[in-house]
């Protein structure tokens, strides 16, 4: 190695030697400038966890669908020639809705009924030259015979023009006419929906580690996004006696009263059965919660003393186990102890040891059955 490389060598050695001094320098500057400076207090809102009374309770999502409800169409084809009724109309059972062509049918009814009286007539004219022995017993018997034929015929063309009238099959509300009259429609084909609305069937699933908590006549209460903060109260009827072997559940259908006729089948609602004494929880504000992939953590308040002595608050990190949640609060199963004040708002600001302000001017709700306000 030449005298003339060494050199180069200790000169290169050199930038990097002041080069990585300079930055070691300025790192502990730098360090020491934030050291002096210290960390300002964040503002928070905060909220003591105190234990909070909770009926036990089973909540479902379930399907409205009436007790009686059909789609009314006819067993034979035909003209419609008259509709008897208005869309939306709450009609009585047997009432007639839709009038198809039978003037044929009629027709042949009449025909037939004519066949029936003169069979009546030959039958009681044998009868009587029978008892004179005018006539043999097979002829009187032929006549009774021919009687009972014609008569069962005029009972099957009456059946056939009483199926040319549809009529309601129960009580309950009419939805809107499918139909017009002048249409021709097939057998089958949908006329109109009638819907019995008073009371409806709300059918939910249950996973089978719930059954023990469902009976039958348990009370339920039923509510829907479309009747915000009304409760529709009902009991449970019936509980399938199969478990469904793909996803485990149990469909459980309930009863429940609609004198207004607001609920109606194919709404969605929630079902809550309550089950089990009041349970206390330990709980906070939903807000007060950081759900994370590592772990669920709130941040607790607590006093800290500096050097001077003096008390200051900062925020603890603490990670907690979340159980149920209702309305604006959650359970607290571990983490954290009765009387801890913790953080509900702000906390996206903070790190563990950093100094806090409390301001608790606006505070999260804190209700575990909120009910809509009217604006």
């Amino acid at each position: 190695m030449t005298k003339r490389m060494i050199i180069m060598l200790a000169a290169v050695g050199v930038l990097f030697g002041g080069l990585f001094g300079f930055k070691a320098f300025l790192g502990g500057a730098i360090r020491k400038s934030i050291s002096a400076q210290g960390i300002p207090p964040q503002t928070v809102s905060t909220a003591k966890a105190q234990f909070t009374e909770w009926q036990g309770e089973f909540q479902a999502v379930g399907t409205l669908r009436a007790v009686r409800g059909a789609d009314l169409a006819p067993e034979l084809p035909g003209l419609i020639t008259a509709i008897h009724f208005q869309s939306g109309q709450e009609v009585a059972e047997g009432a007639p809705l839709v009038q198809l062509n039978n003037e044929s049918d009629v027709a042949k009814l009449q025909s037939l009924m004519a066949a029936v009286e003169l069979a009546e007539t030959i039958y009681d004219r044998d009868q009587k030259q029978l008892a004179i022995q005018a006539v043999s017993q097979a002829v009187v018997d032929a006549d009774a015979a021919t009687l009972k034929s014609a008569k069962a015929q005029v009972a099957e063309q009456r059946a056939l023009v009483a199926k040319k009238l549809v009529r309601a099959p129960f009580a309950g509300r009419l939805g809107i006419r499918a139909v017009d009259v002048g249409q021709y429609v097939n057998a089958g084909t949908k006329l109109v929906t009638l819907q019995a609305l008073d009371p409806v069937y709300v059918d939910f699933f249950a996973p089978q580690k719930s059954l023990g908590r469902i009976a039958l006549g348990q009370k339920i209460v039923l509510r829907t996004d479309a009747f915000q903060g009304q409760q529709f109260p009902g009991e449970v009827s019936s509980i399938d006696p199969k478990v469904d072997p793909a996803t485990r559940n149990v469909q459980v259908r309930a009863t429940v009263r609609n004198a207004k006729r607001s609920l109606l089948p194919g709404m969605f609602a929630t079902v809550v059965i309550a089950s089990g004494g009041p349970q206390r929880f330990l709980t906070l504000p939903q807000t007060a919660v950081s759900y994370n992939p590592f772990g669920d953590t709130v941040f607790v308040v607590e006093e800290s003393k500096g050097k001077d002595d003096k008390v200051a608050l900062v925020a603890q990190q603490k990670f907690v186990t979340t159980g149920e949640a209702r309305g604006d609060q959650v359970a607290i199963l571990s983490g954290i102890k009765e009387g801890d004040t913790v953080v509900t708002a702000g906390q996206i600001k903070l790190r563990s040891g950093f100094p806090v302000i409390v301001n608790n001017a606006i505070q999260p709700t804190n209700d575990a059955a909120p009910k809509p306000k009217d604006q």
